[in-house]
């Protein structure tokens, strides 16, 4: 059953997830295109939405329901913007998993305008306790981000 909530977090596609997402007037700069953060902005909603519809939302990781409270922290952030997007425009964020090691995840975002690829990057998220210190995985959460075939 689709609801406002599921509706508003995307969609899970065979490849991963897609997110769609208009441009307003506060994601542009005084030129008039997107503001390089807001790409920033518009990939985190993407990860974020993406891991919600796998069952895997903030507040339950902060609760401890993997064992201990937790957290996502991005280690390393990597973005090439290829073509400019405007005011108006609908984007659609496209969030896969690449590689889950230890307490790292590794992920593949591309932000698209119809069939043109304005910006591609690379993520790296670590699992952290409330302390700050890297946590591995939980195997329940490795299970639900890469099922095995």
């Amino acid at each position: 059953m689709i609801t406002s909530e599921t509706a508003l977090s995307g969609r899970l596609c065979d490849d991963g997830h897609a997110l769609d997402v208009r441009v307003y007037y506060e994601d542009t700069d005084f030129t008039g295109i997107v503001y390089h953060a807001s790409y920033v902005r518009f990939m985190e909603r993407g990860r974020s939405d993406y891991l919600r519809l796998l069952g895997i939302h903030h507040h339950k990781l902060a609760s401890g329901v993997f064992g201990e409270s937790l957290a996502f922290a991005v280690r390393a952030l990597s973005i090439e913007y290829i073509k400019p997007a405007r005011v108006d425009d609908i984007l659609q964020v496209k969030t896969r998993f690449s590689e889950l090691a230890g307490a790292r995840i590794e992920l593949c975002q591309e932000i698209w305008r119809a069939e043109e690829k304005l910006a591609s990057g690379q993520v790296t998220v670590i699992v952290i306790n409330e302390k700050g210190r890297p946590r591995r995985i939980p195997a329940d959460m490795a299970q639900v981000l890469i099922p095995s075939p």
